[in-house]
């Protein structure tokens, strides 16, 4: 008996060790994108896999992986925030960096990404995860624990203010908020 425990033991550890090397760098990435804060989004990676350790057994499906890890890591997100007390203080605006080293610079993509930034989450989220993630209606709606529909709504929704953001059409952006 602790020869077959042990070996499923083994069989964990590789299954995990797999999950690791194969979706750090997107997590790592995502989790960055949701904090934009370096040290939160390592903290939300580590508490990610700690959870995902500890529930491995109930992924039945390794075709579902990504889509798992990123679920638990929304919902670690979520709970640093349930607990996150902000501290503010005062900053010389002087003191601030104003170049943005690690981005593209073109105005079309700086164009882009403040139109994104000024989208509320609920439709922001969901169109990165289809558009730069790659992933399906349905993923998404697991993933959010929402109906098919309302993601696609959501999805037609953020396009639509995007569009009108970008086309310059401010009055038809303030009507669908």
């Amino acid at each position: 008996m602790p020869g077959k425990v042990y070996e499923d033991m083994a069989s964990k550890e590789a299954r995990y060790e797999n999950l690791v090397n194969a979706y750090s760098p997107w997590l790592y990435r995502y989790a960055y994108w949701l904090s934009g804060e370096k040290s939160a989004a390592e903290d939300l990676v580590q508490e990610t896999f700690l959870r995902a350790w500890r529930f491995l057994d109930s992924l039945k499906d390794e075709a579902a992986a990504k889509s798992w890890l990123t679920t638990i890591l929304r919902r670690e997100n979520a709970r640093l925030y349930e607990r996150k007390r902000l501290q503010y203080s005062d900053v010389d605006m002087d003191s601030i960096s104003s170049e943005t080293k690690d981005f593209d610079a073109r105005p079309e993509v700086s164009a882009l990404r403040i139109a994104l930034k000024g989208l509320q989450d609920k439709y922001r989220e969901p169109l990165v995860l289809q558009v730069l993630e790659g992933y399906t209606l349905n993923e998404i709606a697991q993933m959010f624990e929402l109906p098919s529909n309302t993601v696609a709504t959501r999805l037609h929704r953020a396009r639509q203010k995007l569009r009108a953001v970008l086309q310059g059409d401010e009055s038809e952006n303030r009507k669908r908020r």
